[in-house]
């Protein structure tokens, strides 16, 4: 360990206390992987980056002292919450200081229409006490175990989002953030001032604390259905967006994908499989949509625990459990659009082994299209053929900031001026690499 290193270490044990700080090699390997080996195109680049030392703040104060003395030593910062993203985000690629904030968990307050939370606290946890004051988040993560500051430095959308959009409409209403400086303190931003920051990966500045909005708490309802083909199931999909209250989610999969789901008899086997989270008021719509397309109503479940399974059967989660079931096989694309719908013979014909894993969302559903995986190359040659057919695409198989990546540039050349946030994930001069890399 060089001299920085050395010194920065002694500083944050001075701060943290001998537990929140280590230069252990578990607890640094430990630091260092994410959920990306999701993607086998990042797989076969791992290992990334090493971390030369963690430390574990247990307020939002605390965090701004470590980054402080981070940048006072020259040390590359990399946060991280519960590191549950799939594509990199949290590897420190310049090794230094993973800033671990997943024990600065202090609800801090739930107010009429708000909650603020340090960057740690799970969002089941925020919910949970929403609910014991009548009130729920907008949404969630469908991994509802993921902190906060994680969900809103690397997420976009989630559970709720049928009916609130992404997390920069609206859903982070205050942030307490960090900027890379010799001073640092707790900056805060409120609206607009704070939506760019997120998205980015803490690299133009580390949210340690958040406040987000609540609404009224409404009645939920877990509810399954099945189908004979998965083309019965994409028939209700718009409809089902359309239902009023809004549902707070809702997926399918044809038989394959939902076979490799947890089993639970209201997920039948050999059947395309319909979850949703729907207001008690608009179950019997949702029985009539799904009987008049062929489907049968497998069960519907009260409790937060049945909103939860399903949350967490969502998203990227289907294309975890298929990689479960048959190991080193499938990737995906996350894709969008009508033609999902219209055109899915075609859709799934992009990638040797296709198969759609969709999501309702208001004007137009999302998905994820598993394919059967030979070669990075490949997978990007298969872009072009999806925006042919009018299919919206991202490509989930990389680690750059994306969203609006001109704006965090220029936010970080004030916020990050010698580049040490998160190095390797912001288009730019890379920071100076510190310790021992592999």
């Amino acid at each position: 360990m060089n001299d920085p290193l050395t010194a920065l270490e002694t500083e944050l044990r001075g701060i943290l206390g001998d537990k929140g700080v280590s230069a252990e090699l578990v607890a640094r390997e430990r630091a260092s992987v994410d959920g990306s080996r999701l993607s086998p195109v990042i797989t076969e680049q791992l290992p990334l980056g090493l971390a030369d030392l963690v430390a574990w703040p247990t307020t939002a104060e605390q965090a701004a002292l470590a980054v402080a003395a981070a940048v006072r030593h020259g040390v590359p910062i990399t946060p991280r919450g519960k590191g549950t993203g799939n594509y990199g985000q949290a590897i420190p690629m310049s090794g230094g200081l993973v800033l671990d904030l997943s024990k600065a968990r202090t609800i801090v307050e739930v107010g009429d229409g708000y909650i603020t939370a340090d960057a740690g606290a799970s969002l089941a946890a925020l919910e949970q006490a929403a609910n014991r004051a009548g009130q729920q988040v907008l949404m969630y993560p469908s991994t509802a175990n993921s902190s906060i500051g994680g969900f809103l430095s690397g997420g976009s959308g989630g559970t709720g989002s049928i009916k609130h959009g992404m997390l920069h409409t609206g859903f982070a209403l205050a942030l307490d953030v960090v900027h890379a400086v010799p001073d640092a303190t707790l900056v805060h931003v409120v609206g607009a001032d704070a939506e760019p920051y997120i998205h980015n990966y803490g690299t133009a500045g580390i949210i340690v604390r958040a406040t987000v909005a609540l609404e009224p708490l409404q009645d939920w309802r877990g509810f399954f259905a099945s189908f004979d083909t998965f083309e019965q199931a994409l028939a209700v999909i718009r409809p089902f967006a359309d239902l009023e209250p809004t549902p707070r989610l809702v997926s399918a999969d044809q038989a394959t994908l939902a076979n490799a789901l947890p089993t639970d008899a209201a997920i039948p086997a050999d059947r395309a499989s319909l979850r949703a989270i729907l207001d008690a008021a608009s179950v019997a719509e949702a029985t009539r949509l799904v009987e008049a397309a062929g489907g049968l109503v497998e069960d519907v479940r009260e409790g937060a625990q049945a909103s939860m399974k399903i949350s967490m059967m969502s998203y990227n989660h289907p294309i975890e459990w298929l990689q479960k079931a048959y190991p080193d096989t499938y990737f995906h694309v996350e894709v969008s659009g009508d033609a999902l719908v219209d055109r899915i013979d075609e859709v799934q014909a992009v990638y040797p082994g296709g198969m759609l894993h969709i999501e309702a969302q208001k004007g137009r559903p999302i998905g994820m299209l598993a394919g059967v995986y030979s070669t990075a190359d490949e997978v990007y040659a298969g872009f072009d053929r999806l925006a042919e057919l009018g299919v919206g695409y991202h490509n989930p198989h990389q680690w750059f900031v994306d969203y609006q990546p001109e704006r965090t540039a220029r936010l970080a050349e004030t916020t990050d001026p010698h580049g040490l946030l998160n190095p390797g994930k912001l288009r730019r001069e890379p920071a100076v690499v510190t310790g021992d890399q592999r």
